[in-house]
């Protein structure tokens, strides 16, 4: 009996054994085939993904292209930021480090702040900024020390830099750190990303910051788990952005910067065959520098609050009334639409009346009787609200954008303002208002609505001299021309304005500055070979009451600086082979005989000097050499 129950034990054992051992089987089978699909059949997929795990790929900021003058000289360029870094894990006391740092440089409160918050908020490895664009004697001084100063480091990066600082500070702009705004407007691109990566805010560094910015480079560094690099395996650098060449004459910017000083003021200087601006200038500026780096809220403030407006570009975004400037426009109206002859003549006395109302002349006891070309040499108001009022403003107004006015002229800098040149129907529609005939007479001594910019008053005086084809401005030269979609070589278009009205008026522009009557004669240039001819203008910025008229109009001086007339002037030069034109207007200058025409005499001489067209006649130039010596 205890044998048989023995052996029936027995089989049963062996029965579980075999179920529990085949299914032990079957589970080491799954295994297997598990092990052999991830191993084998999967290998490379997962290969490929611990290898990406592993190894991260880091954009690396393009080098930005240079921005030249039109010799050749760079006007804003790359050079070397000493920066220092502070990596949290390798020091035990952040501040302690931060006191010694402060021993060796001056660290800013507020980047001190920044530092510790951003040592809470990062990763004990990820390097943190603590100051940059530190001198070489600051650079070296902390490399000395830095066996003292656990946790920091030591980098060498680039920065934007401006050698001219407030000379092209309008036209050039600067760079800055990439902003929310920007990321929500701008196209996507990685490189907005980075960290420190700057793009163009203001001016050529804005409009064309894309060709600029280049493209960017690539790291491929092995990481661990927790993001930390521990070496870089392969680097490919990018490529650095396009070169940049201005038509601009950095020796002609730095002169008219001077020779307007301290005024507010704006100036261009075009050659008048291309629309090349050589020169243009907005006083008083502002150093880019300040901005690239960071300014403070000192600078900025005193910036901001400064009542001649140094962040302002007054050349292109400056809308002022042109005064008698304005006066070829109506002159070129009236001959070309046959109201009046050459050899017209109205009799100034002084004023005209209108009505009951009365409209002065500048000159007081008035001009006497005087023909179109005495009328422009001595800016007889008289007679230009008499030959308005023949033509019309729609006629002037006609003229006047085919010169260039009240319209934007497509510069590559945003902000251009287009001014205005009043019509009957603009005053209907903007002001619910008819066109009065006193409106006329204003418009007709570049007064009331008519406003103007710098730029264009400079585009009406090179296309006078010129013969009459419409040239525009360009900052860029032909190198850029795919990219502003201009074509260099096309031959600008002509206007259609009679050669005999325009010699009317050419000669009436000469006399203003060589006439025994001009209202410029003070400013004339003594060489016979390179006369100059121009037109003075006299905005107000205000009405002169009747009481004012009869106890005496006080001069510019006596009065509030914000209470003068602003002072305009144009010209071009040499008289009878013209190849450059200038634009001034000094903001509550006063006279413009006495303030802005002698500044465009000085700044068309310096061109003439400097010739950069090289068009100027060998003679010439020696004899101004020779004159200046």
């Amino acid at each position: 009996m205890s044998t048989a129950r023995d052996k029936e034990k027995a089989r049963l054992f062996t029965r579980r054994a075999l179920l529990l051992g085949g299914a032990q089987a079957a589970l080491m089978s799954v295994l297997a085939g598990r092990l052999y699909y991830l191993q084998v059949m999967q290998s490379d997929e997962y290969s490929m993904m611990a290898d990406e795990n592993r190894m991260n790929i880091r954009l690396l900021a393009p080098l930005r292209g240079r921005i030249m003058d039109r010799t050749g000289t760079e006007v804003a360029s790359n050079r070397q930021n000493f920066r220092v870094v502070l990596i949290r894990e390798q020091t035990e006391d952040v501040e302690r480090t931060l006191d010694r740092l402060s021993d060796l440089v001056e660290v800013p409160e507020d980047d001190r702040l920044r530092v510790l918050k951003e040592t809470r908020r990062k990763r004990g490895f990820v390097p943190i900024p603590v100051m940059e664009n530190l001198t070489w004697e600051e650079f070296s001084r902390i490399n000395v020390h830095s066996p003292e100063l656990p946790g920091i480091h030591l980098e060498v990066g680039e920065k934007r830099h401006y050698p001219y600082g407030n000379l092209f500070a309008h036209t050039v702009g600067y760079v800055g750190a990439v902003s929310e705004r920007d990321l929500r407007n701008l196209e996507p691109d990685p490189l907005l990303e980075l960290p420190g990566f700057r793009i163009g805010k203001s001016g050529i560094e804005k409009y064309y910051d894309q060709p600029l910015r280049g493209t960017a480079g690539t790291s491929r560094v092995e990481a661990n788990a927790y993001g930390r690099v521990i070496r870089e395996l392969s680097r490919q650098e990018g490529d650095p952005g396009e070169d940049l060449e201005l038509t601009i004459d950095v020796r002609l910017q730095n002169f008219a910067v001077e020779r307007m000083g301290e005024e507010s003021a704006a100036a261009v200087v075009l050659d008048i065959h291309s629309g090349d601006i050589l020169s243009m200038v907005s006083v008083p500026s502002f150093n880019p520098n300040s901005f690239t780096t960071g300014i403070s809220v000192k600078e900025w403030e005193g910036l901001r609050s400064n009542p001649k407006n140094p962040l302002t570009n007054k050349a292109v975004t400056g809308q002022y009334p042109p005064g008698s400037t304005f006066k070829m426009i109506v002159a070129l109206a009236a001959l070309e639409a046959g109201v009046i002859s050459p050899d017209y003549k109205v009799y100034c006395a002084g004023h005209t009346m209108l009505g009951k109302h009365k409209f002065h002349c500048w000159k007081r006891g008035g001009h006497g009787k005087l023909g179109l070309i005495e009328s422009i040499e001595q800016s007889c108001d008289v007679y230009f609200y008499d030959i308005a009022r023949k033509v019309g403003i729609d006629k002037i107004a006609e003229m006047a954008e085919q010169f260039g006015l009240g319209e934007k002229l497509d510069l590559d800098l945003y902000g251009e303002k287009k001014g205005l040149i009043p019509t009957m129907a603009w005053k209907q529609a903007r002001l619910g208002e008819r066109w009065q005939v006193g409106d006329t007479y204003n418009a007709g001594i570049g007064q009331g609505y008519v406003l103007t910019t710098p730029l264009q008053l400079a585009i009406m005086t090179a296309r006078l001299a010129n013969g009459g084809k419409k040239v525009y401005p360009r900052l860029i030269r032909n190198k850029f021309q795919s990219i502003d979609g201009l074509d260099a070589s096309a031959a600008p278009e002509e206007i259609g304005v009679s050669k005999s009205s325009m010699q009317y008026v050419l000669k009436g522009m000469y006399d203003v500055v060589n006439g025994s009557k001009g209202t410029a004669k003070g400013s004339k240039i003594d060489l016979n070979d390179w006369e100059m001819a121009g037109k003075s203008g006299t905005a107000q910025v205000r009405r002169i009451s009747k009481k004012e008229r009869l106890t005496g109009v006080l001069k510019a001086e006596e009065r509030p600086w914000k209470e003068r007339d602003h002072a305009l002037f144009v010209a071009y030069a040499p008289y009878d082979n013209p190849k450059y034109a200038v634009s001034v207007i000094v903001e509550h200058g006063g006279s413009a005989s006495k303030v802005a025409a002698p500044m465009a005499r000085d700044l068309l001489l310096e061109t003439l000097k400097l010739d950069p067209v090289g068009n100027a006649g060998p003679k010439s130039a020696s004899r101004l050499r020779g004159q200046d010596a």
